[in-house]
């Protein structure tokens, strides 16, 4: 285990190690917010990464029916879309125990982010925050959520002092226009991990702790700068 003042960080020698690790991790954080608060609410990532620790958590004991699920960031694309997060949680998450959690998409029906905001910053208005955990993911440009370099609300996003909750997001990297939870909304939650997996990754986040090169001032270093308790890191080769 290595620690710093704003993350401590778990190497684990699989992926299936670390799925099972995480899934047990965050599905504790979900326990103690049923013991004090009689329910819990969760914020997951979407990509490839998560799929076997989505899989690992959907088979956690606790009672689902008092916890809340929904995602830090969404393509503006269908729910049936291969690239909808929404999906992946569907196909991965909502199912065994973890069936009758109450899932809040941050999709809607409107033609692009900009104009469905309104009813999605509604949606997470209404949740119970802040978060009993939220898993953060890496990308190989170091951005995290929908963070994106270069995007056209990327300032706002990372504002520690904003009072948006959700916003919309295009940048040119992004692929399809973003719906994304802003770094205060997901920095006040009571645990955050950031999962990430592979030599690439490893590679990405030691030049973001390291502040080196094009991704000193990426958002993932952001964040880090801004983490509230250090951010819990789970990786493995």
């Amino acid at each position: 285990m290595t620690a710093s003042a704003n993350y401590i960080e778990q190497v684990f020698d699989s992926a299936a190690t670390l799925a099972s690790a995480l899934a047990k991790s965050v599905a504790d954080d979900l326990r103690r917010g049923l013991t004090a608060r009689d329910s819990a609410v969760l914020a997951l990532s979407g990509g490839t990464t998560p799929r076997e620790f989505l899989r690992e958590l959907s088979q956690q004991v606790l009672d689902w029916s008092r916890v809340t699920v929904t995602l830090i960031d969404e393509r503006w694309v269908a729910p049936n879309d291969e690239r909808s997060n929404a999906r992946l949680l569907r196909e991965n998450l909502l199912q065994n125990h973890a069936a009758t959690a109450l899932f809040v998409p941050l999709y809607c029906d409107a033609p692009d982010p900009e104009t469905g905001l309104p009813r999605i910053a509604a949606r997470i208005a209404a949740l119970s925050l802040p978060f009993d955990a939220v898993v953060l993911g890496l990308g190989e440009d170091g951005h995290t959520a929908s963070f994106f370099p270069g995007g056209d609300q990327l300032a706002q996003a990372l504002d520690a002092h904003g009072t948006a909750q959700v916003l919309s997001m295009r940048a040119p990297d992004a692929g399809e226009p973003r719906i994304t939870l802003s770094m205060p909304t997901l920095l006040d939650a009571r645990t955050v991990y950031l999962h990430i997996q592979g030599e690439k990754k490893r590679d990405v986040f030691d030049q973001v702790i390291a502040a080196q090169g094009l991704l000193a001032a990426s958002p993932m270093r952001v964040v880090l700068d801004h983490a509230k308790s250090p951010i819990q890191v789970f990786w493995c080769a």
